[in-house]
């Protein structure tokens, strides 16, 4: 795929994930590994199995994906369980999907309000009054989903992979990272404009803890993950490393002996993303979870339409119109709307999209080695387009 698609792509799609130093990778192609792959179905696109053919590469060490919907269904896996072994990717594996977490966090929010015990319209701060100062009094709920709030990011040590790394395990409390970040001016008058961060999820997974009595959890895995039999997906609190089968994780970096390679960074807390980031699940639960969010059968009635309205706002940096609605994004592809999530922790990129009558759903995790970097994964993003065409131009 040529550059400039590429970056155009990769810009619409709006990842949501803290960009991080953008190094190439080093390290030599293994022989080519056969994905492992289900037959297709009519009116699937066979260009999928072609995308992540020839993993493990300097891009990616392993690749899961589903395809489902009317259209047609597709599976397939293809890379290493990890480098050591060189063994074949488990496609029933777990992995972090980072910010599909937030899909979860809104859909939590939004079955709350539905009993009545959350007002969107309401302030973050009328839930939390110690916690939010009078700079972000004016800040709604629906803003801190839709990202429309004006609070700036939290302060973490480090400024690059290198440093994060040394703090992996370093344990973050959501009141400490909403404090840091209260702290500052607001970057806009709330309402006004978008600026995707991860800060008003966490924000609103206190005032899910504070209106239930329950911690964020408890309250996504009994209204969420419960029902829909999503077994093998959990939130892992301060627990540094995956639970169960999973492919391991590497990101490029400068090693010990001053080279730059592939380190593993499968083992690693993710408390700094919580409830917008930390979750841990498998492709098949995450399908299952698209096909029923889409379908009506997890936030109900009036309020999904959240989850499919995009505020009438500029982006904050690009002026371009807001791409972000209450846990989900946007962009027209192949002649149609896509909405979906993206989401990276460190060695993992993931995603999940469909259209809106759920003609076609998309799943994958890609074991990326550059997850946080400021340009898309390579195999990411040749799965969205072979699932779903390039983007529309405006």
């Amino acid at each position: 795929m040529r550059k400039s698609t590429r970056t155009l792509l990769a810009a619409a799609l709006l990842l949501g994930v803290a960009a991080g130093p953008a190094t190439a990778p080093a390290f030599a192609e293994t022989s080519a590994k056969s994905p492992a792959a289900a037959a297709l179905s009519p009116g699937t696109n066979p260009d999928l199995s072609a995308v992540i053919a020839g993993l493990p590469r300097t891009d990616a060490t392993a690749a899961l994906v589903r395809i489902g919907g009317t259209e047609g269904s597709w599976q397939g896996s293809s890379g290493v369980h990890d480098l050591e072994t060189n063994a074949p990717a488990d496609p029933a594996a777990r992995f972090r999907a980072g910010s599909v977490t937030k899909v979860f966090t809104a859909a939590t929010v939004l079955k709350i309000a539905a009993e009545g015990r959350i007002d969107l319209d309401r302030t973050a701060r009328s839930y939390l009054p110690e916690l939010i100062p009078g700079r972000y009094a004016t800040v709604t709920v629906r803003q801190l989903l839709n990202h429309t709030h004006g609070i700036p990011a939290p302060d973490f040590p480090g400024t690059t992979v290198e440093e994060w790394y040394e703090h992996r395990f370093d344990v973050h409390s959501a009141e400490a990272m909403v404090r840091s970040a209260t702290a500052k001016p607001r970057e806009f008058r709330p309402g006004t404009r978008q600026h995707y961060l991860n800060i008003g999820y966490t924000v609103a997974g206190l005032i899910v803890e504070r209106v239930t009595g329950d911690s964020f959890e408890r309250q996504v895995e009994r209204r969420i993950l419960r029902p829909l039999g999503l077994r093998d997906t959990y939130l892992p609190g301060a627990a540094a490393e995956i639970t169960g089968p999973y492919n391991h994780g590497y990101q490029t970096m400068r090693l010990d002996n001053g080279t730059t390679g592939l380190r593993d960074v499968s083992v690693w807390r993710a408390t700094d993303g919580w409830a917008a980031g930390d979750l841990v699940s498998t492709t098949a639960d995450l399908e299952r979870f698209t096909r029923e969010l889409f379908a009506g059968r997890v936030v109900r009635g009036p309020l999904l339409e959240e989850m499919f309205t995009l505020p009438k706002v500029p982006d904050a940096k690009t002026g371009a119109p807001a791409a972000y609605s209450a846990g989900l994004s946007m962009k027209r592809l192949g002649g149609r709307e896509v909405w979906g999530k993206t989401g990276g922790r460190w060695g993992y990129n993931a995603a999940v999209a469909s259209t809106r009558d759920g003609a076609r759903t998309l799943v994958y995790s890609v074991n990326s080695t550059d997850a946080k970097g400021q340009d898309m994964n390579p195999t990411a993003l040749n799965l969205m387009v072979a699932a779903y065409g390039l983007p529309d131009q405006d």
